[in-house]
């Protein structure tokens, strides 16, 4: 696969703030105020992983008409300088007395009408990276606007995909391709779970990820018991089970998907429960179209896997993937969201092994006019084995 440009056009940032704007007229709404780094990366192109420090707040604007107006502590200047925002306001961070609120407050009282309504992200999914001192301090000080719920306006924006975006988790993916593809070259019978772990993330950032956030690894005859545990020395032994699911991250866009391997040849429970998961993927990329939803893709899964229609523990088989591991929406039956070109998504469906014995895949797709496109290279029925 062809390696994509890094960032984006500045076409691309005023088209997602002019469409952002758009939803703010039809709800009334004079500013969204951000606070968390995908929605300040989603309309600046702000890509740093500063963000892992909880110390310095950051607030981007969103006005009803113009440009974005950044607020930022003044360490990210330079860096914000170099994206399409021009109006760029910093303050000396952290400041004990006052960390950025009174910049911020003259930002937002001289764009925001008396009357003006500030929206924040309210809903699942979202958080104010704020302290809530601050947060009642800003209140006050803007009143009489206030602030209310941003209605999901960048959620639902960040559903539906560019092209540019799309390419971008279709190349991640790919390194993970070729990571997975090496596992059996490096990992053996006896080899500790840890040293898996540390292995698969060498073998990701030397096929080419800028990093790898998140990796869980699980191992167990004939399967695991959960799919988030941290890798423990357990080695490897003969009849197990391993799995590596990753999150890979390439130009700030994550692939989310997991591969299984038995340790030496699979029990036929294995080598079943395998190929009950691949065709419940498939039945979930079958109904993947227009004018199905993201229910209709539970049922399609969950009636492969759970024909029973007993309660499955994992709660989702799939959800929304992009700029973070996992976003909106989640593949659930009470989920009704239309399925629209555009939308990447995971597929992810579980079975039971045994009692306490589960086997879980994933796969990456992308939502086109005529059905799915697999950004994740299909597996096939037949389990790989080390």
């Amino acid at each position: 696969m062809t390696r994509p440009p890094r960032g984006f056009p500045v076409a691309e940032f005023r088209q997602r703030t002019q469409a952002a704007q758009v939803l703010m007229a039809e709800h009334g709404l004079a500013a969204l105020l951000l606070t968390t780094e995908p929605e300040i990366r989603y309309y600046t192109g702000f890509l740093t992983r500063f963000w892992e420090s909880p110390t310095r707040p950051w607030f981007v604007i969103v006005p009803a008409s113009g440009d974005p107006v950044a607020v930022i502590p003044s360490i990210g200047a330079h860096l914000m300088g170099q994206s399409w925002i021009s109006d760029i306001r910093t303050w000396a961070a952290p400041d004990y007395a006052d960390d950025g609120i009174g910049l911020l407050v003259d930002a937002l009282t001289g764009i925001v009408p008396k009357d003006g309504r500030i929206a924040i992200a309210d809903q699942m999914e979202s958080h104010v990276r704020v302290p809530l001192a601050d947060l009642r301090r800003l209140e006050a000080a803007l009143s009489p606007r206030a602030l209310f719920g941003d209605a999901t306006i960048t959620r639902r924006l960040r559903l539906v995909k560019s092209e540019n975006e799309i390419a971008k988790i279709g190349y991640a993916a790919a390194i993970a391709n070729r990571a997975f593809d090496r596992v059996p070259e490096h990992m053996s019978k006896g080899m500790p779970l840890s040293d898996v772990f540390r292995r698969f993330q060498m073998l990701s950032l030397e096929e080419g990820a800028d990093w790898v956030p998140y990796l869980a690894s699980a191992a167990g005859a004939s399967g695991y018991a959960d799919v988030i545990s941290p890798a423990t020395d357990t080695a490897l032994a003969e009849g197990d089970v391993l799995m590596l699911d990753t999150g890979l991250v390439w130009d700030g866009y994550f692939c989310d998907f997991d591969r299984n391997y038995s340790v030496g040849p699979p029990a036929p429970e294995v080598r079943s429960a395998h190929a009950c998961l691949i065709d419940a993927t498939q039945a979930g990329a079958d109904m993947a179209r227009p004018g199905h939803t993201i229910a209709d893709l539970f049922h399609a899964m969950n009636r492969v896997v759970n024909p029973s229609g007993d309660v499955m523990e994992a709660g989702r088989l799939g959800h929304g993937l992009g700029m973070q591991l996992t976003e909106w929406p989640s593949i659930i039956p009470q989920d009704h969201t239309p399925l629209v070109p555009g939308m990447v998504l995971t597929l992810e469906p579980s079975v039971t092994v045994r009692p306490g014995t589960i086997l879980v895949h994933e796969e990456n797709i992308v939502i086109r006019e005529t059905g799915v496109e697999f950004l994740s290279q299909p597996q096939s029925r037949d389990m790989r084995v080390i």
